[in-house]
């Protein structure tokens, strides 16, 4: 009996352990997310997520935006079988998406209120921050219909080229700031999670 009550609290003793571990992982800071940090300008990107024309076959009219989640690619469609092409960061696993959207509005040095699911998931996160160099929202944002999701700056331009959002597409500040000259309010853009075949 002795020996069963001993084994219980070693069960007990490690599956709190286990507990307060998971626990601690889950409280980890996104990689992603870090207000107040100021952008590393030093930071180069990789040849193939720096802006760049392409050649790019699609039936979409020009200036539509095809964002290509699996490539880490935003597409402005110019037309002629061209486009010019972008490096992005989309969302970690559990928040890729695909879906048919407009830009329903712009902003420059964006102030940003992260949604409560955010919230939820990363309670270190603070409640809004105002436009700047440090906001994750980076120097421009385009707003996807009605959702929580946007094309937008970021403070981490090493994360282009990963997936380390909540569902957000971050393009490095010089690239936002170039693509949010060229579209305006009402700008199609086709969300893809595998490439067109």
């Amino acid at each position: 009996m002795k020996t069963f009550r001993h084994l219980i609290w070693i069960m007990i003793a490690a599956a709190s352990l286990m507990l307060s571990v998971s626990q601690s992982f889950a409280q980890q800071p996104d990689v992603g997310d870090q207000p107040g940090l100021l952008p590393d300008d030093a930071v180069e990107l990789e040849p193939e997520y720096r802006r760049t024309a392409v050649l790019y076959r699609t039936t979409e009219a020009p200036g539509t935006i095809i964002i290509s989640t699996a490539e880490r690619h935003l597409y402005l469609i110019q037309g002629g079988g061209r486009a010019l092409r972008y490096g992005i960061g989309v969302g970690r696993d559990g928040f890729q998406w695909q879906g048919l959207l407009n830009i329903s509005r712009k902003a420059e040095w964006p102030d940003w209120t992260p949604p409560p699911e955010m919230i939820a998931r990363q309670p270190y996160l603070p409640r809004f921050m105002a436009g700047g160099p440090g906001n994750p929202l980076g120097a421009r944002a385009m707003y996807l219909g009605t959702t929580v999701y946007r094309i937008h700056g970021t403070n981490r331009p090493d994360t282009i080229g990963t997936a380390v959002s909540s569902g957000c597409f971050r393009l490095v500040n010089a690239d936002v700031a170039d693509l949010y000259e060229r579209v305006p309010v009402g700008t199609k853009v086709i969300v893809r999670q595998k490439p067109e075949l």
